[in-house]
């Protein structure tokens, strides 16, 4: 069982070899591709420099790529050892890294860039949409000052008229000082009345523009096409509605009723009484004193008003900072993190091979320790074992004949001693025999 197993593993292994090359060779060129793309969007220059810089960086990412993995696929299954895996793990994770840094990235912008672009820009229309609305805003808080105005000059007015026709207030008829005074303060009263109408027509048509250089700037998000030349008019129209905001902060008129209103207290000049009576004159003073205590209440009023509105916190200038496909994935990443996804999966995915071979190889080695040694030789290392034991036994038969030969030389010698006597004895005899090489 475990040596079957064991070569249906070796098989496998050899039968998607192929295809692991192959698979590595696909996934880096896919990333060398979109890493192409992703460069070119953020490279400045003429095109021909662009085309060239952008494919040597790509090829040189996908080259990088394709031999770290089949390094990895070829070396980590085989290394054993716990100090080696672990160096392998370290050397994995810091390739890890550095295929992020070159690569992964640059996919990501080329798979979701023009989409990331259009996400900053219509940030970038929310964002002056509220601050064209609080500019707004701020620019017509003194029209709610407008009501009181207009009864304040209403009163002032219908006190003078009663005045005049029927002496309501110094008990004597006709257009004396008291009147002229409540009709000076009515006609300033209805002077800062017409500034503020005045501009509330100028804060509508601003308002009115803005809105259409908002509208403008929804439309170029919203359209197709391709990305550029829509961030180009759309910085255009985000000029011009800067000014319209920066206009609409300047045409608030709470700062002239904030002056308007001092002007009320502090240049209030009474006109000198011109009854003929005495007693005339008298009734004429203390209402003209009335009116200059009516007067300053409503001043008092106005300023604390024009105060409040004053201490809003007025527009914060935003300046729009167009954006490169790749800093726009890289500033929205968690909006797209599919994109994202598969921008690393095409880089890291050759890792999950790696471990699927280092699984099989453990098991393998696993399976082979638990058998016999006759079961784990290969055919091959049977050969070489038969082919060392022929060559040894050669060598035995070798040596043996050669122990032979001299020993019956030695024998003759002996005999032609004891026969002739030493002096007899060829030169043949006396020579040592060589050896003689096997039949």
């Amino acid at each position: 069982m475990a040596l079957g197993a064991s070569h249906r593993l070796h098989d496998g292994v050899a039968a998607v070899e192929t295809m692991t090359r192959f698979a590595l060779a696909v996934l880096a060129l896919a990333s060398g591709v979109y890493t192409y793309l992703g460069v070119r969007s953020i490279l400045d220059g003429s095109p021909t420099a662009v085309f060239f810089a952008a494919i040597i960086y790509s090829a040189s990412v996908s080259v990088a790529i394709y031999a770290f993995w089949s390094y990895m696929a070829r070396f980590y299954p085989h290394v054993t050892g716990r100090t080696g895996r672990a160096a392998m793990l370290g050397v994995m994770a810091a390739g890890c890294v550095m295929i992020l840094a070159m690569s992964s990235w640059l996919n990501a912008a080329a798979l979701a860039g023009s989409a990331a672009l259009e996400q900053h820009l219509a940030e970038t229309v929310e964002d002056y949409t509220a601050d064209l609305d609080q500019a707004h805003q701020n620019a017509l808080a003194a029209q709610s000052l407008l009501p009181d105005i207009q009864r304040a000059s209403e009163r002032f007015s219908q006190l003078a008229a009663s005045e005049r026709q029927s002496g309501a207030l110094t008990g004597t008829t006709g257009s004396g000082s008291v009147v002229s005074l409540l009709t000076q303060m009515s006609s300033q009263l209805a002077e800062l009345q017409n500034g503020i109408n005045a501009s509330r027509e100028q804060v509508t048509t601003l308002f009115l523009d803005g809105q259409k250089r908002l509208e403008t700037m929804r439309t170029l998000v919203s359209s197709s096409g391709p990305i550029a030349p829509r961030a180009d008019r759309f910085s255009s129209e985000v000029v011009a509605l800067t000014g319209v905001i920066a206009s609409l902060g300047q045409t608030s008129i709470a700062p002239s009723i904030r002056r308007a209103a001092d002007d009320l207290s502090l240049g209030f000049i009474a006109p000198i009484p011109d009854g003929a009576e005495a007693d005339l004159v008298n009734r004429q003073d203390r209402v003209m004193e009335t009116i200059r205590t009516s007067v300053a209440a409503q001043s008092r009023v106005l300023s604390e008003a024009a105060d409040e509105i004053l201490s809003r916190a007025p527009v914060a200038e935003r300046r729009f900072v167009p954006l490169s496909s790749a800093e726009a994935v890289l500033r929205y990443a968690s909006d797209f993190i599919p994109a994202w996804a598969g921008a690393i999966s095409i880089d890291l995915l050759p890792g999950v091979l790696v471990f699927i071979l280092a699984v099989v190889h453990g098991a393998i080695r696993k399976q082979e320790e638990s058998m016999p040694f006759a079961e784990r030789i290969t055919v091959a290392e049977l050969m070489e074992a038969l082919a060392v034991q022929r060559a040894i036994s050669a060598e035995a038969a070798d040596a043996g004949t050669v122990e032979a030969i001299i020993e019956a030389n030695v024998a003759r010698a002996d005999e032609d001693t004891d026969l002739h006597g030493p002096d007899n004895i060829t030169s043949l005899d006396r020579k040592t025999p060589r050896k003689v090489p096997p039949a």
